[in-house]
């Protein structure tokens, strides 16, 4: 996961913290503690925590104190790691083309059988009508119809009627943080996102009724026009004998494209049929903020499961057997982020080590409190100081990228 800048903005002050990492030098910041419990500098904007300080600070705050204090974390796991999830994100994105492309496959190959559908249909009415009915009276029915359609869709082009009826605002829509890769299948020509009418404004409704007109005025003409029934229903057959020969070959189209996608999914490890709303590629990625308590950052992809916006955090190197904490509290942090810039809070989050160990983490009472603590134990640190290393484990400061700066090292 790419670290989000942590920048002090207005309000911060240079302040040595001896009791952390001797001579560096530290920036702690002007705040004060508000009634709901954040810290809110002079203007009152609460002070800025990134998902990574959770991360840091969960693992230890310490670490996450040197880190702001402008030392690098070193080693060959951090290089490793920032080329792990550049891959990871290409990977990403080659699944979701795939993915999009199968869709579209599967969408226009539905349509072309559509096609031999409705040529059918027409064979057999030109074929059996004369038994059932005069083939005029259906005809002059069909351009009824047509006719009555086409006054429908003049008329709701003409009044707002979407507002009459109650439809007035456009759906809302994640913001475009989230939705990196473009979810519609078509870009949309009839009806437009945000869409909701008005006078002499029409959509997709409108645009259905004039169709419809149109294909069942051109089947009555033709109906009533047709000299030899029979044959021209013959003709109707073996065209949609010819148009089923090039589908069939557009459905091989489809089942490769089909094939690509989940080859690739397996590569992400992701559930089969997940849309993939957002990957981080650390460059163009936005990022999402809630300034309310402060807190923001980037997740690595945003899944689309079952209609909700699922946050996916992804952990390179050894695959431990429970989720580390630290890891825990960051994929919490985009769980709250992707609730707040979507307005529909996600029922949990993904953490994933490797290619086979995943773990879904509940966006529950006792972790939506956990992450309210310790974004607030941050913010007092920011503006106090004084973090203090939180174990006794030699191990662990074996293993932090901080280690040779830090005074309290066990290593």
């Amino acid at each position: 996961m790419t670290n989000v800048d942590t920048t002090p903005t207005v309000g911060a002050i240079n302040s040595t913290n001896e009791d952390s990492t001797g001579d560096s030098k530290h920036v702690l910041f002007q705040g004060e503690q508000s009634e709901d419990g954040y810290w809110r500098n002079e203007e009152g904007k609460a002070l800025n925590v990134s998902a990574s300080d959770l991360e840091r600070h969960g693992y230890c705050p310490l670490s996450w104190q040197l880190s702001r204090a402008g030392v690098k974390g070193v080693g060959e796991a951090i290089e490793d790691g920032i080329k792990a999830h550049d891959e990871i994100h290409k990977v990403v994105e080659e699944y979701e083309a795939n993915r999009q492309n199968a869709k579209k496959e599967v969408m226009i190959w539905s349509w072309w059988y559509g096609i031999i559908v409705v040529f059918l249909i027409d064979a057999i009415v030109f074929i059996n009508i004369e038994d059932k009915l005069p083939p005029f009276i259906i005809a002059k029915y069909l351009v009824i119809l047509g006719i009555v359609w086409l006054f429908v869709g003049l008329l709701m082009t003409t009044i707002p009627w979407r507002s009459w009826v109650g439809i007035s605002e456009p759906k809302s829509k994640p913001p475009d943080e989230i939705l990196i890769f473009n979810l519609e299948l078509v870009e949309p020509v009839f009806q437009k996102p945000g869409f909701i009418g008005g006078w002499a404004e029409g959509g997709r409704t409108e645009a259905a009724f004039f169709f419809g007109s149109i294909l069942t005025t051109v089947h009555g003409i033709a109906l009533g026009r047709a000299e030899d029934r029979i044959q021209a229903g013959y003709i109707l057959l073996m065209v949609a004998l010819i148009w089923t020969f090039i589908a069939s070959w557009r459905l091989q189209r489809v089942l490769i494209s089909i094939n690509q996608a989940e080859q690739t999914r397996q590569q992400t490890g992701f559930a089969n049929k997940a849309e993939i709303a957002y990957s981080d590629d650390s460059k163009t990625s936005g990022l999402l903020e809630d300034l309310t308590i402060g807190l923001r950052g980037r997740p690595d992809q945003i899944v689309v499961i079952d209609g909700k916006f699922i946050p996916v955090e992804q952990k390179t190197g050894k695959v431990p057997k429970e989720p580390h904490f630290s890891h825990i509290m960051q994929l919490l942090a985009y769980i709250h982020l992707v609730g707040n810039s979507t307005g529909n809070v996600p029922p949990f989050g993904i953490l994933r080590y490797g290619e086979e160990s995943i773990f879904q983490i509940e966006w529950d009472e006792v972790n939506k409190m956990q992450l309210q603590n310790s974004v607030k134990e941050i913010q007092r640190l920011m503006v106090e100081g004084g973090a203090k290393r939180n174990h006794d484990r030699s191990g662990k400061c074996n293993f932090c990228s901080r280690r040779y700066a830090c005074p309290e090292s066990l290593a």
